[in-house]
């Protein structure tokens, strides 16, 4: 796959250029599915989560960038459906797009729904991540941002890619998440790791990874 992990979406002019460059066309000639389980997750969730970004009323644009077309997959249903008909709206998609939420609940059920299992056979895929949907393509997230549990205990995520990251830093709504912080988060880590802000995202092709800007990040 080709991803775009981002802490808020698509929320800026080079963001958006890096999402046109990952889809190879434009964005009106692109059909999305948006995944919207990490958003019921959180300890403080509720509904109205999930329906905003679903809608595109959330202030982290993803499904309201002008697609030609936007589905949703719900993975926690996907187990009480036939695979072949799941697998083939996955991959009818250009682009899966992945809401924020709550890491580890949404790693246990790409796990549980088999989606983990298949990304790998899309090679063409184009993946964006929103924060949890970001983090969850890592390999730890560290113990700071770990809310629900999963049954196996930890704080493994899928390990997609060879980086962690801290999102979300100096946000107002997250005082606690500074630069001090992410360098104590980064330490206990102990792998390749990556501090970024909300007009930031990494983007991945073929294993290398580039800082796409508008805001801070920090690489430890």
């Amino acid at each position: 796959m080709k991803l775009l992990l981002t802490d808020s979406g698509i929320k800026n002019p080079s963001l958006r250029a890096a999402l046109v460059d990952l889809l190879g066309k434009p964005i009106a000639e692109s059909s999305a599915l948006c995944i919207p389980t990490a958003g019921y997750g959180a300890p403080d969730a509720d509904p109205g989560g999930p329906w905003r970004f679903i809608s595109g009323r959330s202030p982290c644009p993803m499904t309201e960038l002008g697609w030609r077309s936007v589905r949703v997959l719900e993975l926690t249903a996907l187990p009480s459906i036939e695979k072949a008909r799941w697998v083939s709206w996955v991959r009818e998609a250009d682009v899966l797009l992945v809401n924020g939420g709550d890491t580890l609940y949404l790693c246990h059920w790409m796990r549980e729904s088999g989606l983990a299992d298949l990304l790998p056979s899309l090679p063409e895929m184009v993946y964006v991540g929103l924060s949890a949907g970001s983090m969850v393509m890592t390999p730890r997230i560290g113990e700071d941002f770990v809310g629900w549990k999963p049954p196996t205990g930890g704080d493994s995520a899928l390990g997609v890619v060879d980086f962690s990251i801290f999102p979300h830093l100096d946000h107002p709504a997250c005082p606690e998440n500074t630069m001090a912080a992410a360098e104590r988060w980064a330490a206990r880590i102990a792998g390749p790791a990556y501090a970024i802000d909300e007009q930031t995202a990494l983007k991945v092709t073929d294993g290398a990874v580039e800082v796409i800007s508008e805001g801070r990040w920090k690489r430890f």
